[in-house]
């Protein structure tokens, strides 16, 4: 990566640009079963504030893509990314942005998830390096096409604490809280003039009612202009009552990760058990250090990780929010339902 870039601040508010969400969007829905990775691009504008100008997608491991003899361009030039390391395709990527004038300051990664699993050691690994090696502002876009296809966009953003920074730097098997692991920032995303213009416009049914292909099928139809309703409603989605499937996965991966918790808190208890039986067994010839000895043993290569532990408590904690978030709105969904059938019936 990049030299270390000194902010002037800690970032309160991440602002993208339409275009650059849409690429991650496109590239995360065309990747699809396989979760993507990509590179965020942008510049700090002071007050808080990070602005995302660009993105663009990271090659996929050579094992992935076809070893066959490719003809064109565009296939070559696919199968040589493929063959870069991550870090020299990206340093290439910006070289190439910074010829044509586009913003070449890596300010993170992006990530695609599945209904919200995100908090794995890979993860936090990934994410401590771009905050200790490119600038402690750098942050991570997760983004999920699951939940997007149920009617609301998920576009997180997320970095390290300090109080976390500060543990994985120290490399102590120490405990805190799971909720101070990650900071959720908040996302704003941000367009010109011209294209909040243009989505009003298309919402509105303004949008291109002069075209030769309105005007054909207003002759077919024998309607006026005036009739005609060319415009997009993209709230049918919102609402949607089949809420089974998309609960019935959530508790699966749920009862999943709760499993995953209970075998880490076995592996405590047996690393427990037998440090307190070793302790016994020296605590009649060093007396006084057995609390010294306690805490070697904790941190001891053989000891069992906390930070393990703790990211499964954090993904639970997040499961639980969106099962509560999910099923309060299905709730009202399903009263507004039942209040319209009742006002049909006789």
């Amino acid at each position: 990566m990049a030299a270390i870039i000194e902010p002037e601040g800690p970032i309160s508010c991440v602002h993208i640009d339409g275009l650059a969400a849409l690429k991650i969007v496109k590239h995360c829905q065309d990747s699809l079963p396989q979760m993507v990775t990509g590179s965020l691009l942008g510049l700090s504008v002071g007050e808080g504030v990070l602005e995302i100008t660009h993105a663009f997608p990271f090659p996929e491991p050579s094992s992935a893509t076809k070893n066959v003899d490719v003809v064109d361009d565009e296939e070559n030039a696919t199968a040589a990314a493929a063959d870069m390391d991550g870090h020299e395709y990206q340093l290439e990527m910006m070289k190439m942005l910074r010829e044509i004038n586009v913003d070449n300051n890596c300010v993170g990664w992006y990530q695609s998830m599945y209904l919200g699993s995100y908090s794995t050691q890979s993860f936090v690994e990934n994410q401590l390096s771009y905050q200790t090696d490119l600038s402690p502002n750098a942050v991570v876009v997760l983004y999920d096409p699951v939940q997007t296809t149920h009617g609301q966009l998920t576009l997180k953003c997320y970095r390290l604490t300090d109080e976390c920074m500060e543990l994985k730097k120290s490399g102590k098997n120490l405990y805190i809280n799971s909720k101070n692991i990650f900071q959720e920032i908040p996302v704003k995303l941000n367009n010109p003039g011209l294209i909040q213009g243009l989505l009003l416009d298309v919402v509105d049914g303004t949008y291109n009612s002069s075209s030769p292909s309105i005007a054909v099928k207003t002759a077919a139809t024998g309607s006026s202009d005036e009739d005609l309703d060319v415009g997009v409603d993209c709230t049918f989605d919102n609402l949607d009552l089949s809420t089974n499937p998309y609960l019935e996965k959530h508790l699966e991966f749920l009862c999943q990760w709760v499993d995953d918790l209970a075998s880490e808190q076995h592996k405590f208890q047996y690393f427990a058990r037998n440090l307190a039986r070793n302790e016994k067994h020296r605590k009649k010839n060093e007396g006084s250090r057995s609390e010294e000895n306690k805490e070697e043993g904790w941190t001891s290569p053989d000891a069992p990780r906390r930070m393990e532990s703790l990211l499964i408590a954090n993904q639970i904690r997040t499961y639980c929010e969106q099962v509560d978030k999910f099923a309060g709105g299905g709730f009202g969904k399903l009263f507004l339902a039942n209040g319209l059938h009742q006002e049909e019936s006789p």
